[in-house]
């Protein structure tokens, strides 16, 4: 089942999502069961201190009610009612109210009311929560009442009942609740951005996952995707970035055995029709040459004719020369191997291009390690494909130019390679060819075949190395050659 991208919610909402409305009902709960904690300390805080006051005015009228000086004791009661002391009643014996408080005189429904009648133990506490209505004003009352005993006696001589006003509580209550939300809702504030933070982390290595699959899908094995945890996230990062690097050598290797196979059809193509070519134009041309050479000797001709068929003489040794390389380019050779200093077949190569090297007044610069053991290869073919790439060099250089050689070993893990760089200052070959010019018949210049640097390119191969164009400062170009090295272990050290 395909999901609907437009309905598609990231890992990264939900867990911030869930996880915040989880940790939300538990800051709730935990705050509920504070303020319920916190609201009944508060009410106990007023029940004992109602207690002690309750406790107090029964002491303090105790002789007065013992004398039945109820006017004194309506005078002491008459000072304490303030704040959130509503009334006082006291009951004598029988239950019957003798002192009220001038706060509740008309509310005969509380004064009537005792629930110290008949025998009671000293130590009885009656608590009884009422709404209390006094006019316009209606409020919350915690009524307390105590029996009322002389000291010594266990006769119970009345009881007393105050009234407490609960608007401090409520109050209290509400501002303990107003703090505890402001810090529920701050703890939940930090909670979520911590959470956010959490995830990010969590989830930021998925989505570099996610954007790996994506590069790979669209076909880029090159991305790497930066490690940023040791986890089993950081594990599967790691996994992934091998995968990638596999991927992409084999996707290489792919490439480079398709480049191969396709270059191989391509001469074998170029090998049937130039060998078909040569055979067709190669018997004819030796007659056509043939004659003319018989023409030339005929001392009846003048020297204008004669000139011309020297000219047609040079034609055909060209077309002779262009056979003898596509046949050359086509026969595929068998390398005579054997050790040899590179840089005694380089020096061969510029002896056979000296004359023409002097004539020019090239400048030729050599740069060559010392101590390079020697080179299992085929001497003469690499001499073709140093004169090949030197004589291009040559024709590319203007008078007074210059030409750099130099010869390195090149050490690369378990494999060696003898590295040999050919420069010259001339006018270069265009980046877009630097591919192309190792193609059968493709040239920058005005004459020849194409066919050197194919020839070159195919000797090199043929030892398992590379030839390649590369960057140099300053105008011309630069051929760098890489030949396997196969007797480090076997001839002297560098």
């Amino acid at each position: 089942m395909k999901l609907n991208p437009k309905f598609r919610i990231s890992i990264y909402v939900q867990l911030v999502f869930w996880v915040s409305v989880i940790l939300a009902f538990l800051i709730i709960g935990v705050l509920a069961v504070i303020q319920n904690r916190e609201a009944r300390f508060i009410y106990e805080e007023k029940r004992n201190r109602g207690l002690l006051m309750v406790r107090y005015i029964a002491g303090m009228n105790a002789r007065h009610f013992a004398l039945w000086e109820l006017e004194s004791i309506d005078e002491n009661i008459a000072g304490l009612i303030r704040d959130d002391l509503a009334y006082v009643i006291f009951y004598d014996r029988s239950g019957r109210p003798v002192v009220v408080s001038d706060s509740i005189a008309g509310n005969m429904e509380i004064i009537n009311e005792t629930r110290c009648v008949g025998d009671v133990p000293p130590e009885t506490i009656f608590y009884e929560n009422i709404n209390l209505t006094n006019g316009q004003e209606s409020y919350e009352v915690l009524q307390i009442e105590i029996p009322i005993y002389a000291a010594g006696s266990d006769v119970k001589w009345g009881s007393v009942k105050i009234g407490l006003k609960l608007d401090d509580v409520k109050k209290r209550i509400n501002q303990s609740r107003l703090t505890l939300f402001g810090l529920g809702l701050l703890a939940l504030l930090l909670t979520i951005t911590g959470i956010n933070f959490l995830v990010k982390r969590l989830t930021r290595p998925i989505q570099n996952l996610l954007e790996g699959t994506r590069r790979i899908s669209r076909g880029d094995f090159t991305y790497h995707i930066p490690l940023i945890s040791s986890d089993e996230i950081g594990v599967l990062t790691e996994s992934f970035n091998r995968m990638t690097e596999e991927l992409n050598a084999a996707r290489e290797q792919m490439e480079e055995a398709n480049k191969k196979l396709v270059q191989a059809e391509k001469l074998a193509s170029i090998g049937r029709l130039s060998a078909t070519i040569a055979h067709e134009i190669r018997n004819p041309l030796t007659s056509v040459k043939l004659n003319i050479q018989k023409l030339a000797d005929n001392d009846q001709l003048g020297e204008l004719e004669k000139e011309h068929l020297s000219i047609a003489q040079e034609g055909i040794d060209q077309i002779e020369k262009f056979i003898k390389e596509l046949l050359s380019f086509t026969r595929i050779s068998v390398l005579q191997l054997d050790y040899f200093d590179l840089d005694q077949i380089i020096e061969g190569s510029l002896k056979m291009l000296q004359p023409s090297l002097t004539e020019k007044h090239i400048q030729i610069k050599k740069n060559y390690q010392p101590g390079l053991p020697p080179a299992l290869v085929d001497g003469d073919k690499l001499r073709q494909v140093f004169v090949n790439i030197l004589r291009n060099a040559y024709e590319a250089v203007g008078e007074d130019g210059e030409i750099e050689i130099s010869l390195s070993f090149q050490p690369e893990g378990e494999k060696s390679y003898f590295e040999i760089r050919i420069c010259d200052t001339g006018s270069g070959i265009p980046e877009k060819d630097w591919e192309n010019i190792f193609e059968p018949f493709f040239t920058t210049k005005g004459s020849g075949a194409g066919l050197g640097l194919a020839i070159a390119r195919r000797i090199v191969e043929q030892h398992g190395g590379t030839i390649r164009v590369v960057r140099k400062e300053g105008p011309g170009s630069c051929f760098l050659i890489r030949i396997p090295c196969e007797t480090q272990d076997k001839e002297k050290k560098i």
